[in-house]
Formats: C-alpha cells, sequence, structure tokens
C-alpha cells in the first residue's frame, strides 16, 4: 500500500503576527500591573499581613469590598445599559436617522437647512461604552463602603431603645448609615439614568414621542419612589438635628418636622404613582404637574416648622421641651459612659500638720516635680548622645521599686536618619546601617540634683539602670513613634547598633518581622512601592534579606484596624516580652466612637466613644497584639465579630503590661469636658444653665491655657490605698475659685472607675489661676522671677498640681531657668501654695516646711568653739535631715531642719 505524502500545513504569517502582538500585549499588562504602585502595595501589603499572621483580616477587607464593587458595577451597567441602549433599540429600531444640517453659503449667514442622515450605531456604541465605565466608576466607589457593609451586617444590639420611634441604637449606628449610602447612590444612578435617556431621544429628535414620554415617566417614578424612601429615612435624622434647644429631636422636630416629612414621603410615593400612570397616559402635562408639586413642597414645607416654634414653642420653651431635654441628659451620660461616676463631697476644711505629711509621705514622695515640656529639652540635650538619636515625647508611668510605687517620666530614644549629617545621608546608611534606637531615659518624676537637673535612674547607651527593675536587657528599637522609613535586614551590611566610644557597636536583627525581597518578581514589588532602585540592583541585599516597614507604631495599628480611632500618646514600658526577655514594648490605646448616637451631644465631630481596646507592640520584634478590654462595648463586639481572628481576650495579656495600664488622657479629656456641663441632670437646672462648669486655666511656662489632665499617685477620697490616677479640677462658669474634681482610677481591678469630688459651696478654694495670681503678687516670689528672667535666661513654669491630701489641697508648681541659647532647664525652685499661704524652696521638702511654719520649738544644744565646730554640727544635722527625708518621716525631716536654721544662725552670728 503506497502511502500518500503528508502535506504540512503552514499558517498564514498574519496570523502567527496576531499571536505575537497578543503576546507582546498580554506582557506588556503584566509587566504594567507588576509595576504600578497600586498593585505593588496591594500585593506588599498582603505579604506584610501574612507575616503578622493578620491574613484574615486583609482578604475579609479586600473580599468585601471587591463584592461590593462587582454587585455594584454589574447592576449599575445594566440598568444604564438597559436605558440608555437595549430600551431606546426596542422603541426606535432604526439603523439611521436623518437631521438637518446648515450649509454655509459663503457669507455671515446661512442657508436653508439640508437633511443629513447618520447611522444609529456609533451613538448606540457610544452610549454602551459610557454605561460600561460609569458601571465601573460606581463599583470603585462602593467598594469604599466596606466597613459600613460588615457594620450593617455584624452589628449587635445595644439593647437601648432611643425614646421616639423605640429603634435599638444599633440601628442609627450600623444599619441606618447603610441604608442612607444605598439610597444617595440609587438616586444618583437613576439621575444619571434619566439624563443619559433624555440625551439619547434628543440626538435622535425622539423627545416627543409617546414611548420616550413612557420610559421618562418610569425613571421620574423609580426616582419619586427613591425620594420618599429618603423622607422616611430623614425622620430618623431628626434625632441627631441641631435646631433645638439642645442635640437631638425637639418639640418642633416631633411635632411639626416629623409629620411633615411624612407626608413629603407620602406625597412623593404618589407622585411616583401618577409618574407610572402617566407611562399609561403619556401625556407631558402630568410630569409638569409634579414638577411644581414638588417646588412647592421645597418651598412651603419649612415654613410650617418655623411657625411652631416661633408661635408655639418660644413662649413656653422648657415646660414643652423638657421631656427632650431629658432625652439629651440620658444618652449623652450613657454614649461618653459617665452614668456610673462616684459622688463623694470634699469640704476641703483640712488643716494640714506635719504629722500627716508623715502619714502621706507616700503621696509626696510622687509629686510630680518635672514637666514633660522642658523635661523633653533636657533630655534632648543631656541623653541624645549622638545627633541621629532623638526623644519623640516624655511619658508618665509608675513602677514598683524596692516595694514602692514610684511615678517615673520616661523617653525612648529612636533613630532619626534625617538628623543624620548630610554628607552620611546615604541608601546604605538610612535603610540597611543604622536601623534602630536605642533603650530610653527615666527619671523619678520627683527627685533633682544638686544642678536642678534629673536624676536619672536609668540612662545611657547601653541603658545603665540604678534599679534592679528597670534592667533592659535588649534595648533596640526598630518600632516607634519617629521610624518613619523602611529598613532591610539580613543584608550583606552589619547594622549600626549603638556608639561605643571612637568606635562603634553592630548587631543584626533576629526577629521574625519583615517581608522576605525573595526572587525578582517580590524585589520589582518593593522596588515600585518604595520607588528604589536599590531594592532591586544593590548587591549588599540577598533573597533571604528582609524589609521592614509600617514601622511607626501608629501606622502600624492603623494598617491593620483603620476602623479603630487610636490615642496620640503611646508609651513604652520596660517589661518581659513573649520571648522571656526583658526589653521596651509600646502600649497604645484604641478607641470605638461613632458620630450617629441619637440625643447625644456630639464633641470634636464625635458623640460616642469607648476605650475597648489596648495594643501591645514590641519595639523590638514589630509584634502587634489588640486586646479587647471591653466586650460589652457593641461596637467592640461587632469588630470582634467581624474580624474574629484581631482580638485577644483581656485575660491574655501579660500581667506586666496590666500594671502600666493608663487610663487615657484624650478619654478622659472627652468626658470631663462633657461633664462639666452634664453633671447637671435636672432638666430644669440644664436649661437655666445653673450650675455650668469649665475647665480652670494656668501658666505654662509663659502661655495660659485650659488646665490638662494630670497623672498623681494618691488616695481617693475615703480610701486608705495609694494608687495611680488621673484628674483635673473644675471651676465654675467664668469664675476662677475651684468647684470640683474629677478622678479616674488607673490600677487594679478599680481601672475605669471615674469620681467626682464636689466641694462645698460656703467655702473658698482657690483654683489654678487664682494661686498663679497669688504667686504673681507675692513680693519675694516676683521679685526673684524678675530677677532671673533680667539675666539672658528665662522661667517657665511647670504644670500647676492640685494635689487633695487630707480634706484640704496642696498647690505645686515647679519653676525652671532656662538660658535664651542653652535650651537645657533647670529645676531651680518649688512654689508651694496651702490654705492662705504661699512660699517658695529650693526643694519640695523645704517649700512645705516653709508654708506649713515648721519650726518644731526646739532649739538645739549649741557647743562653744568656732565656726569649724559649728560647721560640722550644721553637716551633721543635714545629713540627718536627709536621712529622715528618705525615710519618709517629715516630722524629723522638720526638726533636724529647725537644727541646721540655728546652727547657721548661731555661725552667722560668731564674732
Amino acid at each position: 500500500m503506497t502511502r500518500e505524502p503528508k502535506t504540512a500545513t503552514l499558517k498564514p504569517r498574519t496570523t502567527r503576527r496576531t499571536q505575537l502582538w497578543i503576546s507582546l500585549g498580554m506582557m506588556l499588562i503584566l509587566l504594567l500591573c507588576v509595576t504600578s504602585s497600586t498593585f505593588a502595595t496591594f500585593y506588599t501589603d498582603f505579604l506584610w499581613f501574612k507575616s503578622l499572621d493578620y491574613t484574615q483580616i486583609f482578604t475579609t477587607r479586600v473580599a468585601t469590598s471587591v463584592l461590593l464593587a462587582l454587585i455594584a458595577a454589574l447592576i449599575a451597567a445594566v440598568f444604564l445599559l438597559l436605558n440608555w441602549s437595549f430600551i431606546p433599540h426596542l422603541i426606535a429600531p432604526k439603523e439611521h436617522f436623518t437631521t438637518k444640517s446648515p450649509r454655509f453659503t459663503g457669507r455671515t449667514r446661512y442657508s436653508d437647512a439640508a437633511p443629513v442622515t447618520i447611522s444609529t450605531r456609533p451613538v448606540r456604541m457610544l452610549f454602551t461604552g459610557a454605561a460600561v465605565i460609569a458601571g465601573i466608576v460606581i463599583g470603585l466607589i462602593f467598594s469604599n463602603l466596606w466597613r459600613v457593609y460588615l457594620l450593617a451586617n455584624n452589628g449587635i444590639p445595644f439593647n437601648v431603645a432611643d425614646p421616639i420611634f423605640r429603634q435599638d441604637i444599633g440601628f442609627y449606628i450600623f444599619t441606618l448609615p447603610w441604608l442612607e449610602a444605598l439610597l444617595t447612590r440609587a438616586k444618583i444612578l437613576v439621575a444619571l439614568a434619566f439624563l443619559g435617556v433624555l440625551g439619547r431621544y434628543a440626538i435622535f429628535g425622539q423627545t416627543k414621542s409617546r414611548a420616550t414620554t413612557a420610559h421618562m415617566s418610569i425613571l421620574g417614578a423609580l426616582w419619586m419612589l427613591l425620594a420618599g424612601f429618603g423622607w422616611l429615612l430623614n425622620r430618623y435624622g431628626l434625632l441627631q438635628t441641631t435646631t433645638g434647644v439642645v442635640f437631638g429631636a425637639g418639640y418642633t422636630d416631633i411635632n411639626a418636622r416629623l409629620p411633615l416629612y411624612t407626608i413629603q414621603a407620602v406625597l412623593f410615593f404618589a407622585a411616583s404613582a401618577v409618574l407610572i400612570l402617566n407611562a399609561f397616559i403619556r401625556k407631558w402635562k402630568l410630569l409638569l404637574i409634579i414638577a411644581g408639586f414638588w417646588l412647592a413642597v421645597t418651598v412651603l414645607g419649612p415654613g410650617y416648622p418655623a411657625a411652631i416654634q416661633q408661635f408655639t414653642v418660644e413662649p413656653n420653651e422648657f415646660m414643652l421641651e423638657k421631656p427632650y431635654i431629658e432625652h439629651n441628659i440620658r444618652y449623652t451620660r450613657y454614649a461618653y459612659d459617665l452614668n456610673d461616676i462616684t459622688e463623694q463631697t470634699y469640704s476641703g476644711t483640712g488643716v494640714l500638720t506635719a504629722g500627716e505629711l508623715e502619714t502621706n509621705a507616700d503621696v509626696l514622695n510622687n509629686v510630680r516635680l518635672w514637666d514633660y515640656r522642658p523635661l523633653l529639652r533636657t533630655y534632648s540635650q543631656l541623653q541624645e548622645i549622638r545627633l541621629y538619636y532623638s526623644f519623640n515625647e516624655v511619658d508618665i508611668d509608675r513602677y514598683t521599686i524596692d516595694g514602692h510605687m514610684r511615678q517615673v517620666m520616661l523617653a525612648a530614644r529612636e533613630i532619626d536618619v534625617e538628623e543624620l549629617a548630610e554628607q552620611a545621608k546615604t541608601w546604605i546608611n538610612q535603610h540597611l546601617i543604622f536601623t534602630h534606637g536605642y533603650g530610653l531615659a527615666l527619671n523619678y518624676a520627683n527627685e533633682v540634683s544638686r544642678e536642678g537637673l534629673p536624676n536619672l535612674i536609668v540612662r545611657d547607651i547601653p541603658p545603665v539602670s540604678e534599679a534592679p527593675e528597670l534592667q533592659i536587657e535588649r534595648p533596640q528599637i526598630y518600632f516607634g513613634e519617629l521610624t518613619k522609613n523602611y529598613v532591610v535586614i539580613n543584608a550583606k551590611e552589619d547594622e549600626f547598633d549603638y556608639p561605643q566610644g571612637d568606635a562603634n557597636a553592630y548587631n543584626r536583627y533576629s526577629g521574625p518581622d519583615g517581608v522576605a525581597l525573595g526572587g525578582l518578581f517580590r524585589r520589582l514589588l518593593l522596588a515600585t512601592r518604595f520607588g528604589s532602585t536599590q531594592l532591586l540592583l544593590s548587591p549588599a541585599i540577598t533573597r533571604d534579606s528582609r524589609v521592614l516597614f509600617h514601622r511607626t507604631i501608629h501606622d502600624r495599628a492603623q494598617t491593620i484596624a483603620p476602623m479603630l480611632w487610636f490615642d496620640d500618646d503611646p508609651y513604652p514600658v520596660i517589661a518581659e516580652t513573649a520571648d522571656g526577655i526583658t526589653g521596651i514594648v509600646w502600649l497604645f490605646d484604641a478607641y470605638t466612637w461613632t458620630d450617629h448616637f441619637p440625643y447625644s451631644e456630639p464633641l470634636g465631630g464625635v458623640n460616642y466613644i469607648r476605650n475597648s481596646v489596648k495594643v501591645a507592640i514590641d519595639a523590638y520584634t514589630g509584634e502587634i497584639t489588640f486586646y479587647l478590654i471591653d466586650p460589652d462595648d457593641p461596637i467592640a463586639a461587632t469588630y470582634a465579630r467581624i474580624f474574629p481572628d484581631l482580638f485577644k481576650p483581656v485575660e491574655t495579656m501579660p500581667h506586666v503590661l496590666l500594671e502600666h495600664w493608663r487610663y487615657p488622657e484624650t478619654l478622659f479629656l472627652y468626658q470631663s469636658n462633657m461633664y462639666a456641663t452634664y453633671h447637671m441632670r435636672d432638666p430644669q437646672v440644664f436649661y437655666n444653665r445653673e450650675d455650668l462648669w469649665d475647665i480652670p486655666q494656668e501658666l505654662v511656662e509663659s502661655t495660659q491655657q485650659a488646665m490638662e489632665p494630670y497623672y498623681v499617685i494618691m488616695r481617693a477620697p475615703g480610701s486608705e490605698q495609694v494608687e495611680f490616677m488621673l484628674i483635673r479640677p473644675y471651676t465654675p462658669k467664668q469664675k476662677q475659685n475651684m468647684i470640683a474634681w474629677l478622678y479616674a482610677d488607673c490600677d487594679g481591678d478599680d481601672y475605669g472607675e471615674l469620681g467626682i469630688v464636689k466641694l462645698s459651696k460656703d467655702r473658698l478654694v482657690y483654683g489654678p489661676l487664682q494661686i498663679e495670681a497669688r504667686s504673681d503678687q507675692d513680693p519675694i516670689i516676683s521679685q526673684q522671677l524678675a530677677l532671673w528672667n533680667q539675666r539672658g535666661s528665662r522661667v517657665l513654669r511647670g504644670n500647676l498640681l492640685v494635689i487633695p491630701i487630707e480634706n484640704t489641697f496642696l498647690y505645686v508648681e515647679p519653676l525652671y531657668l532656662e538660658s535664651e541659647s542653652g535650651h537645657l532647664p533647670e529645676l531651680k525652685r518649688i512654689i508651694v501654695a496651702y490654705d492662705d499661704r504661699i512660699v517658695m524652696g529650693e526643694t519640695l521638702a523645704e517649700a512645705l516646711l516653709q508654708v506649713l511654719n515648721g519650726d518644731s520649738g526646739i532649739t538645739p544644744t549649741m557647743t562653744e568653739g568656732d565656726l569649724e565646730s559649728l560647721a560640722a554640727q550644721a553637716w551633721e544635722r543635714y545629713q540627718a535631715a536627709q536621712a529622715c527625708l528618705e525615710a519618709g518621716d517629715w516630722t524629723c525631716y522638720g526638726r533636724e531642719q529647725a537644727a541646721l536654721e540655728e546652727i547657721l544662725r548661731a555661725m552667722v552670728e560668731e564674732p
């Protein structure tokens, strides 16, 4: 059998070219995707989340965004295609249409128009493309609503109903924002469809056809239907109105606007029905009637509430508004967590004696003499060591040292590569060599050296600690408040660790954090993200190198949980970390919040706030843990339902971190500001503003400002235990005397409990600014201040602390002296005020003795002899006084100081 030879079939050259161009196009698209900064950021963020074991959080957000975008884009595109292309084509299935085009005669006028035939296909294609593009845009807009959607579908009820509609508060916080977002975008979509349809029919010259009238009537009916639903939702918005005597719906809102909104909703529904009817009747006059009706309702509607307000409410405002004032008080107190404040009275009539000072030595030994502002400048001068180190801020905390609670000031020493010398700002130095800060500086809040400088307990590089409890085994800070640049670890270059005399010590990061560079694909993505060709080409890095980014603790936390509001004041803690090494851990407060709480007075764009989450970030490893400390908060519980891998129970937090919880100052600011008004529960008193409080003013450095909350170690009234607390006084509105003070407990099982101590209105208790004024009027103090301010230096006033003690008050204000050129503040004097007395001393102990007239009446036995003998006795008395001071024995200290004074007087009088 003879086989026929096979004939080779050659593909046409044009086919090969087409395949080649397709391949090149796909490669180009892939290259554009890889080199796109958006894609690079997205993918490398995914790798970053994965490295932290927070992949579920990333995928939940992305999947929700993509799902919303796809559904919204599909619905929008289909809806617009139906209205812009499909339905008009059914109404007028023409391949061409004829219009008229003017003909130019060569002069300045036109002749009669000549007919022109135009194909409908390009117009249909134009509208089809526009519909697809509009759908994509709408989808992208919807993708940003992932948080609103997730809250609406996972919201946990508050089990508290609003007083008007009896809806759970969760409806206003979780459901209503989603409904409003859907309604707004649906109205925009319908309006967009209507405008496109109108344009399409105008181009084809079909605006007067009956089918066109029907189509546009149905779209108008749909828009009217949505507008009616909008008026129904607007009724709920009345509970957040600002038009009444208080925030929230008032008498006019409930009795005039609410019925009007309901009537308007019914009228718009009726208008929608009329327009649907017009689809069959097909009369343009009905559309004009609807337009006139809409205009009339819009113009005349507001007149009715205005008339009710003027002629019904204003003549008898309190009686009519009383129920709504009660709603505002009740819901505002709930939203700011002001309901469970313990109320106590404090007469302020106690008499302070040396014995009581001795009893309260643990309080007085922790009086904060250092203000964080001048102390930061002092730290910068004394402890930054090198120009590339920087202290961002000084924080306040407490540690148990030798069995006693001690208040401390501390600041982390971070790396700031922007401070490198200009010639040293190379890519290698900024991203491979200078990668981390080192250690911290810490001093007792109440101790001062002879030179007026802080007595540093933790200092220098490597850290030297005078207290065993404050030893730091791993002082490196890779994650902090100033670590803004990315760094590459496991590179061929060793990392600078710390300066060591004329040489430097080097180290390598051994923590788990970072995204591995890997192969070319990852390198290209990371290089694109950071705009760095060195990441792609540098021979100093290998595939095993890792990139650390999102290194600032705020950025790190915000990237993982953008739905939380993070405090501006994270603080470092010396603590044993997860791997058993004592290092530095950042504690960070996070808040859940909303501005949709009904009847709650807003402050700073917020009208509900809870400190439901605390965040711990290891300064070395970058490990970040979110602890849910208030599972009863419905917003936090909802986030825990949405992101089950995000929060850990508070019971799993290490005990060493629990000991350093601080009641957050931001939350306390909101609460104390609101409580200044909302301590008034009686609606009559509230309406008359009879008992308004205000935040007192004080002088800080040289500027008058509202008094900040401040941390103190003290005993709460009626308590025997010394605790770390946050405190803020109040004065009556437009007065300067003190009327009350609010405190928040920061320790133990009582953490978070608030207390208000009210002072007697029958006795004057000086406020902070009055104490400032009295010190300025004191001839001795004012003379000394004026003298210092004239010698090339300036006096800086520290925080004026009002310290409740033994049913009375001590006022303590440190004074610092700073050279105009040196920027090294030194604590020189301490002003102490008690009752009607105000004094200034070189030390707190000296000032306390002066203010108490601490002369015990004991005259020491004088030894005959020369000045040398008297000097020896003086030295013995001084040492004895210091020993009494260290022991906290104020009676003993006063006795020895009095004896020392007699000896010194004898030395002066000795011939």
